[in-house]
């Protein structure tokens, strides 16, 4: 009878238990958040996809170098970016399944349930050198040989393109200095550095005029109003598929003439690599000087990598406390509003004063070497005290805190635990705040009307009152007209 008894008090207990985390919203978030992740990556997959599409229909049609070089670097950036995505999607189907996976309790170690915090990765004054010969560059004989180069920088899910650069010898470097910030990196990360060129002399007209171009479009997408964009952005390939369709990484890229990039060199930079100053790293040099897209690479880049960890920059816990400091008087308690972050634990009189960014009465030191411990339970308090040790010039100072219950007690414990292992992981980046500088606004597209852009040339085409096959739709019309003004102002 009692071990009946005992029975059903734990089955009620473990249900009080499943309906607390269910009150809390944690089964909810359990149940769906990887679904809704999963949905958000693949109407990225889809979208680049489409994008890519657009891409191609650009890079078929365009009649001047310049027009046919960024799309096909547009062309580029959507591929890596669908594969990125795929890549990221596995990833996180392949994570589902582990926690699907029962552990045994001796395979989980304390520390197993924790997670670093994330932070940002800002990479910046991109400089890669040349190597130019001596009767090329300071004699400038030889052919004039030049390529347009630019960069695609990818950091898990996220991926970020350059502009493009021409580059001959008169260039002793080749530079990107606009800074790209990557928002959601772990202290585990790899930043992927991909250089593409492509030689710049070779032909790459397809000797299309607008009006030819006009009857092609009209043509790939069928006479049905309905019919004709779903078949040219459904049914081609390279095209987003439908739910429950085949996989777009089975979709083949659409062979178009035109300029192709090819890779030039890379390397992978991590956290290692991070420093708040200008370092030099090394290229992994792909091709040869036989190749059309070669340039005389020294075998380096240089840039400036930081980070900054989410635990530098961001309120990581705060709350009421009374602290009494080293050396004071044992019944003297300040109460004040105390804030982690950084390596600092900020200590106000008023909570209001946090928002107006008035200077705090005090700080105390939270760092790698400061020694945080739970003393005996105050007989005056209801809650322990939480000691906080740090070393000055060969000095122990310590601060002593208490909170209004056990349950802040812990609460505080728990922040100061996960503070040290997110400084831990993130290393030098929590000596100090590293300085991120704000990309400028992005350059406009070199494509202006008065080189006769694929877009204002294909606008009198589709005027009420010109002849033209494309104006047997207006929809699909307006269709392809939003395609490439989307592109033309720089919607990555």
């Amino acid at each position: 009878m009692f071990c009946r008894n005992q029975t059903a008090r734990a089955t009620v207990a473990r249900g009080s238990a499943l309906e607390m985390e269910i009150r809390r919203g944690k089964f909810r978030k359990s149940l769906f958040t990887d679904t809704s992740q999963d949905s958000d990556i693949q109407k990225k997959i889809d979208h680049e996809i489409r994008m890519r599409d657009g891409a191609c229909k650009l890079l078929a049609a365009c009649s001047q170098r310049d027009q046919a070089l960024e799309a096909a670097k547009s062309l580029q950036t959507c591929s890596t970016r669908i594969m990125a995505y795929m890549s990221e999607l596995q990833r996180m189907k392949e994570a589902q399944v582990m926690q699907n996976i029962p552990r045994r309790s001796s395979d989980v170690g304390p520390m197993d349930d924790r997670l670093p915090c994330k932070g940002k990765v800002a990479i910046s004054d991109l400089r890669i050198p040349l190597m130019w010969k001596d009767t090329e560059y300071f004699k400038n004989k030889g052919e004039l040989h030049r390529c347009a180069v630019f960069c695609l920088l990818h950091l898990g899910g996220e991926i970020f393109d350059t502009d493009m650069v021409i580059v001959d010898r008169t260039l002793t470097d080749i530079c990107f200095d606009n800074p790209i910030i990557f928002s959601d990196a772990g202290p585990g990360f790899q930043l992927h550095v991909e250089l593409y060129s492509c030689c710049f002399e070779e032909d790459y007209s397809t000797g299309s005029t607008p009006r030819k171009l006009a009857s092609k479009l009209s043509s790939s997408l069928g006479r049905s109003a309905g019919k004709k964009l779903r078949a040219a952005m459904e049914s081609g390939p390279g095209s987003p598929v439908s739910n429950g369709g085949a996989s777009p990484l089975l979709l083949p890229v659409p062979s178009v003439q035109g300029p192709k990039y090819h890779l030039l060199a890379h390397t992978t930079l991590s956290l290692s690599h991070v420093q708040d100053s200008f370092r030099t790293h090394d290229l992994t040099i792909s091709g040869n000087e036989e190749c059309s897209y070669w340039l005389p690479l020294y075998g380096s880049m240089c840039c400036r990598l930081v980070a900054q960890p989410n635990c530098m920059t961001q309120r990581m816990m705060s709350g009421w406390l009374k602290v009494r400091q080293c050396g004071g008087d044992p019944q003297s308690w300040s109460k004040v509003f105390a804030v982690l972050k950084g390596t600092s634990l900020f200590c106000y009189h008023r909570q209001e004063d946090v928002e107006t960014n008035i200077e705090p009465v005090f700080t105390i030191g939270i760092n790698k070497e400061t020694r945080i411990r739970a003393s005996d339970k105050d007989p005056h308090s209801k809650a322990q005290n939480i000691c906080i040790s740090n070393q000055y010039g060969g000095e122990e100072v310590t601060h002593t805190l208490t909170t209004e219950s056990r349950e802040d007690t812990h609460g505080w414990m728990e922040a100061f635990w996960q503070h040290f292992y997110d400084m831990s992981q993130w290393r030098q980046c929590c000596d100090d705040v590293m300085k991120i500088e704000l990309p400028s606004p992005r350059k406009p597209a070199p494509i202006t009307p008065k080189q006769g852009s694929l877009y204002h040339e294909m606008a009198p085409l589709a005027a009420p009152s010109c002849e033209g096959l494309l104006l047997q739709d207006n929809a699909v019309s307006a269709e392809i007209r939003a395609l490439l003004s989307s592109y033309y102002s720089d919607s990555y």
